[in-house]
């Protein structure tokens, strides 16, 4: 309330009607403080903290950091214009960026898990992976939980190991053989013997963990799927080949409602993909891109660009095209970004205008013609 009241006697001391908040966003301190000016009617906006420090030393040619200093350049970039206007998501877009960012940060926990489980399998029981390709299966959960060290399974013994697994409702690709298997690899282990009370210990609380974290995962995924089917064209953007929800979830809570761009090119410059050219005289730089904008966002349509390539009949013709036409053929990542862009520009057409995927209309007929010619 007393950033309000000074605002007030500022605005009467200079007779102005209005006020304009510039802030230098450095990570998420300053959420609250926008959405309560918003709330009292007071516009807030962005100073790239970019160029602040670029700036910083135009008045007195000095790298001096300090708040009043500081405060002085954002209020400049303020003055001159050099200000962007935050538009943070509202409503289903907002719970769904919050589910979304949550999600990331709990399968960075689950992978960590899985590597500290695959660090003690290597420890302590090495031949358990001849055994179980895919530790993560029913009966190799059970397994672990059961008999987690070789000596555990010798002392168990092959008909109780197989009993186990079948009242546990294994019944599948699992029985006596697989149970003499194991067995017959405990018993010629070469893992750690020595500390065998808390080696079960520790992976007990690795399982619980990588338990804990899947249930959470499950859960906040039937989430995401409620939110999902409260945005129109989201189901139209799904029924792209290869695109699930995942993909439009986590592209939907980085961009925001797509009745909120014009065009197409505006999300490219969002996820910091528009073009950055580097050169000076004669001198030409290589061209790359910007970076400048939302690194999730960049990261999400990568990872789907390679399930397109490798998946997507029309995005694979379109990116061997790119890397293999006479003129001005584009390295192997050059077209991935030139592949993520045509995914962008697909994605934002299904969603605004609600239709479904044609494969028909992907490519267009001068990129049709260009396949052609090429082939």
């Amino acid at each position: 309330m007393n950033l309000l009241a000074w605002a007030e006697s500022i605005k009467q001391e200079h007779g102005l009607t209005d006020v304009l908040l510039g802030v230098e966003p450095t990570g998420h301190y300053w959420f609250p403080l926008f959405h309560f000016l918003k709330q009292h009617g007071i516009e807030v906006v962005l100073v790239n903290p970019h160029h602040v420090k670029k700036s910083k030393e135009l008045d007195d040619n000095s790298p001096t950091k300090n708040d009043i200093k500081d405060a002085k350049v954002v209020a400049k970039l303020v003055i001159d214009g050099r200000y962007t206007q935050p538009q943070l998501p509202e409503g289903v877009y907002a719970d769904l960026r919050v589910l979304m960012n949550q999600r990331d940060r709990l399968c960075g926990d689950l992978n960590r898990v899985k590597g500290r489980i695959h660090n003690w399998l290597d420890r302590f029981f090495p031949e358990y992976t001849q055994v179980f390709k895919d530790w993560e299966g029913k009966a190799s959960l059970i397994t672990l939980q059961n008999f987690p060290l070789p000596q555990d399974v010798i002392a168990a013994g092959e008909t109780t190991i197989a009993a186990i697994w079948k009242k546990n409702g294994v019944t599948r690709a699992v029985g006596p053989k697989r149970a003499e298997l194991l067995y017959r690899k405990a018993r010629k282990s070469i893992g750690l013997t020595e500390g065998a009370t808390a080696a079960r210990h520790e992976l007990a609380m690795y399982m619980e963990q990588y338990v804990m974290l899947c249930r959470q995962i499950e859960q906040l995924m039937e989430l995401v799927a409620g939110l999902v089917e409260q945005i129109p064209g989201a189901a139209h953007m799904m029924s792209m080949p290869c695109i699930g929800l995942i993909t439009v979830a986590g592209f939907l809570a980085e961009v925001g409602d797509l009745s909120g761009y014009d065009h197409s090119q505006q999300i490219v410059r969002h996820a910091g993909l528009s073009l950055r050219e580097n050169s000076s005289g004669l001198h030409k730089g290589e061209t790359t891109i910007s970076k400048r904008g939302r690194c999730r966002l960049r990261a999400l349509l990568f990872r789907a660009a390679l399930t397109m390539v490798a998946k997507n009949p029309e995005f694979r013709a379109l990116h061997l095209y790119f890397t293999t036409r006479r003129e001005n053929p584009l390295k192997k990542k050059q077209s991935m970004i030139a592949i993520c862009n045509k995914l962008i520009r697909v994605l934002f057409e299904l969603g605004r205008k609600q239709k479904n995927y044609d494969a028909s209309k992907v490519l267009g007929p001068h990129r049709e013609a260009q396949l052609q010619a090429a082939a």
